[in-house]
C-alpha cells in the first residue's frame, strides 16, 4: 500500500479535526517511517526481486520490528501516548493509534504471506499485490475517499491551503504511478534513503498546507 496509508491520514481529519493532518498521515505511515531506518541498521531485510508479486519488485524478507501486528500495536500506543501528553486531545490520540495499526491491516491485505503476527511468529497476507488491476482500484478508491472526507472537514483559507493541498494530492498520484511503472530500484540502500527523504518532505508539506486550512464546522484555523 502507498496511497491507502495517506487515505487513512486524510480521512482521520474528520474524526480528529484539531489534529494537524501531518500528524495523522505520519501515524498512518509510521511503520514505513521506521522500516527504512531499520533496514539501514541491518535489523530488517528486503531484497530487490522483480516478480515476487506482480505489483512490486521488493521481497520483504524480514521486518518483524516495524511490521508485525504486535509491534504495530506497541508503536501505536507509544505514538498515541506521546501525542496525548503534548496535545491533551483524546480524539487525536485515538486517531493516531488507529492510524498506526491501520498500516498493518492495509499491508496484510496487500502483501503475500510475509506479514508477521509477532516477531518470530506466523506470516500472513491476502496477496492483493498479485493483481495489478485490483491493487490500483482499491488504492485509488481509498485515496479519493480519504481526500473527500478531508475536504468535508476543512476548507482553504488562502492560496497555500488550496494549491498546496491540490499539488500534494497530485504528487502522491504521480508517485504511485511512477512507482508502479518505473524500473526496479538500483539497490536496497536507495530504497531506504529515498523512503526517508520522501517521508520528511511529505510530512512537512502536509503540515504546511493544513496550517492554511480552516475547519468547516467551526470556521477556526486548523
Amino acid at each position: 500500500m502507498f496511497l491507502g496509508h495517506f487515505a487513512v491520514g486524510f480521512a482521520s481529519k474528520k474524526f480528529a479535526p484539531r489534529t494537524n493532518v501531518a500528524v495523522l498521515i505520519a501515524s498512518a505511515c509510521f511503520l514505513d517511517v521506521l522500516w527504512p531506518v531499520f533496514i539501514l541498521l541491518g535489523w530488517e531485510q528486503v531484497r530487490i526481486q522483480p516478480g515476487d508479486t506482480r505489483y512490486t519488485p521488493l521481497d520483504f524478507v524480514s521486518y518483524p520490528w516495524s511490521h508485525s501486528l504486535l509491534m504495530s500495536m506497541v508503536w501505536a500506543t507509544a505514538f498515541a501516548v506521546v501525542y496525548y501528553l503534548i496535545a491533551r486531545y483524546r480524539a487525536g490520540a485515538i486517531a493516531v493509534w488507529i492510524g498506526v495499526v491501520s498500516h498493518w491491516v492495509l499491508d496484510w491485505i496487500s502483501h503475500r504471506p510475509d506479514m508477521p503476527l509477532y516477531p518470530g511468529g506466523p506470516l500472513v497476507g491476502l496477496g492483493l499485490w498479485n493483481s495489478v488491476g485490483w491493487t490500483m482500484t482499491v488504492e485509488l478508491f481509498l485515496f479519493f475517499m480519504g481526500l473527500w472526507l478531508y475536504v468535508q472537514a476543512t476548507r482553504a483559507r488562502d492560496r497555500i491551503g488550496h494549491y498546496g493541498f491540490a499539488a500534494y494530492a497530485g504528487l502522491l498520484l504521480l508517485f504511485d504511478i511512477a512507482n508502479r511503472y518505473s524500473d526496479p530500484p538500483p539497490s536496497v540502500a536507495a530504497v531506504a534513503w529515498s523512503g526517508i527523504v520522501a517521508v520528511i518532505v511529505l510530512i512537512a508539506w502536509a503540515w504546511w498546507f493544513d496550517s492554511h486550512r480552516t475547519l468547516r464546522a467551526l470556521g477556526l484555523s486548523v
